[in-house]
């Protein structure tokens, strides 16, 4: 059976991945690059299990937020292990400590119990968002690389990240506040999507790829980061890829799935993806 039709069960440890599999001859430079960033960002789930059991209060949910951080820690391991046997010189614990100490968001460390949101409900979509872009993206990464031990990591952590998003949903669904109107709902996801170029992923590809004894020659530059980052994410992205993580965030906002404006929408980013790959790609050719 390939990778991309194995379906893998919850509750898998590393001691589940075949490890032994790794072949170094299929190992890509840049995918080995965005896997060095995608760990740094996983293991980095107890402060968003911290903040979160701020916001929510009840047993049952704070449970399953626990038990959340500890698959996205896993994930974290994982991917910190194989991108250690396709690069020697990288380590995951010094990576993450350098990620760690420069990125702190105001509501990792505030006492404050509202979500950033505005409302238990808006973070809960803000959640299904990131889901959804994390399902596909490691669907996306499975289906990218010729790599077994890859291709089986990424699997595992897609089929994490889509229940992930299903656990966050039914938690949308069971809050006791009032159902925001549809506007409102798209304002937070659309927020959310626009958090994809705060500092969260250009730093940790930044302290992942860029090692602490040339931090002084290769400073960190916001912009500079992001666009590594996001020129090594449009690699791995296939037009699949694109119309599920549509489909999942319409869901989400209450839009249907398999309506025209998701249709549109998916088709749209897709487009919009394409055009920026080719200024890029455009760029770095004039550059040169």
């Amino acid at each position: 059976m390939t990778a991309a039709g194995t379906v893998y069960a919850q509750g898998w440890t590393l001691d589940d991945v075949q490890w032994s599999r790794f072949d170094a001859a299929k190992v890509a430079p840049w995918m080995v690059a965005a896997i060095k960033a995608a760990a740094l960002v996983e293991y980095n789930a107890p402060d968003y299990v911290t903040y979160l059991k701020r916001v929510f209060r009840d047993a049952p949910t704070r449970a399953a937020i626990e038990q959340w951080g500890r698959e996205e820690a896993q994930h974290g391991r994982a991917l910190g292990r194989w991108a250690e046997m396709a690069d020697p010189a990288f380590s995951l614990e010094a990576a993450f400590a350098r990620f760690r100490a420069g990125y702190k968001p105001a509501h990792f460390d505030s006492a404050d119990e509202t979500s950033i949101r505005g409302s238990r409900r808006g973070e809960m979509i803000a959640r299904c968002v990131v889901e959804s872009g994390t399902s596909s993206y490691y669907s996306a990464i499975r289906d990218a690389t010729d790599e077994p031990v890859l291709q089986e990591i990424a699997g595992r952590i897609a089929a994490d990240e889509f229940r992930h998003y299903k656990l966050f949903y039914e938690m949308l669904n069971a809050q006791d506040e009032p159902d925001l109107p549809f506007w409102r709902k798209l304002m937070v996801a659309v927020g959310r999507i626009n958090e994809s170029d705060d500092d969260e992923l250009s730093y940790a590809y930044y302290c992942a790829n860029v090692p602490a004894e040339r931090a002084v020659q290769i400073p960190y530059v916001r912009a500079q980061s992001a666009k590594a980052s996001y020129n090594t994410s449009l690699r791995i992205y296939r037009r699949q890829h694109i119309q599920k993580l549509t489909q999942m965030v319409s869901k989400a906002v209450g839009a249907d799935p398999q309506g025209r404006m998701t249709k549109l929408a998916a088709a749209l980013l897709w487009r919009m993806l394409r055009m920026r790959a080719g200024l890029s790609r455009a760029a770095a050719e004039a550059a040169a």
